[in-house]
């Protein structure tokens, strides 16, 4: 049995019994007037983190989600998309459709405003996914794409980007880990599936993202998730994981590389109003402005002894640089 085969294997059994511990989602779930979410979807809330941010969903977006669930974060989206087959929801086990589309007609009971039309669940995958080039305008993903192996995982955002419109956005939530597995750790097919052993260094995480051509990516949160013990893992240290939610951002590259926003700040302090790096970056006298790392680091380079520049605070709430 393949990696692939026995995730869907772990998926099945989950969508057929709610197994409410399988994943650890690190924030409150979302409440919007008027928005109902069915206790089945809540128990089935398979996620590390959350894609769902309003500044992300003005006027009615298509939205793509891979790895439907109980379909929770697919009923976010409706709620500003209410218009039938806005919200695309993907998933290769049939199972997890079958209760994703009986969580929405309970959904529709609880919320006048809702339909079930809405939502367009479809059998597909994330390697293949059953969608028109440059059809949407938000794709997401909630604790898939760390499951996948390297390949497969680059796979995956080449697909994302193939669908997404010109601007379009990716939002993820995955776990991460800056420290090293064993390889026992890494072959063992089930913890993979549980969202635990596939996590990737940030670094390399970012790196596989831009390289598919995303031209902006923001790092909006960084929550602590689980912990791997040698109690109970196979591993002589205490491994920490920790979740990320990322916007990547189908702009064009820039000739100088990647704008990523880390969560950095600069700070211009000396005696003139402003200072201008005549690269397209004002820094008013006293006023913090996010800036990518790219910006951060050309900042740096100049050597100024009146400019102060943050370290990253992973959390990034638009508002920058670029």
């Amino acid at each position: 049995m393949s990696y692939l085969e026995t995730t869907a294997d772990v998926y099945r059994q989950a969508a057929q019994e709610p197994q409410v511990g399988l994943c650890c989602t690190t924030n409150p779930i979302w409440q919007l007037p008027g928005l109902s979410i069915p206790q089945r979807m809540l128990s089935m809330n398979y996620g590390c983190g959350s894609t769902v941010n309003p500044r992300d969903l003005t006027n009615s977006p298509t939205v793509l989600y891979v790895g439907v669930g109980g379909g929770m974060e697919l009923l976010q989206f409706a709620y500003f998309s209410r218009r039938p087959g806005a919200i695309i929801g993907v998933d290769v086990v049939s199972e997890m459709l079958d209760a994703s589309r009986e969580n929405m007609q309970e959904a529709e009971r609880q919320n006048d405003w809702f339909k079930s039309e809405f939502v367009d669940l479809r059998a597909g995958d994330a390697l293949h996914l059953p969608v028109a080039d440059e059809s949407v305008d938000v794709a997401a993903q909630n604790c898939l794409f760390n499951i996948f192996k390297l390949d497969d995982l680059r796979r995956a955002l080449q697909e994302t980007y193939r669908v997404l419109k010109p601007h379009g956005r990716l939002v993820m939530s995955d776990p991460t880990c800056e420290q090293p597995m064993s390889d026992e750790l890494r072959a063992d097919e089930r913890l993979r599936a549980l969202c635990l052993t596939g996590s990737l260094p940030l670094q390399q995480y970012l790196d596989m993202i831009t390289e598919v051509g995303f031209g902006t990516v923001e790092v909006r949160a960084k929550r602590a998730y689980r912990v791997l013990s040698p109690q109970h893992y196979a591993t002589d240290e205490l491994i920490f994981i920790e979740s990320v939610e990322v916007c990547a951002i189908k702009d064009p590259m820039p000739a100088d590389g990647p704008c990523i926003f880390t969560g950095r700040t600069a700070i211009y302090y000396g005696g003139e109003e402003y200072f201008d790096d005549h690269k397209g970056h004002v820094l008013l006298q006293n006023q913090p402005l996010a800036v990518c790392d790219k910006t951060a680091a050309n900042l740096a380079a100049l050597g100024s002894s009146d400019i102060f520049i943050s370290p990253s605070t992973y959390h990034y709430d638009g508002g920058g640089c670029c």
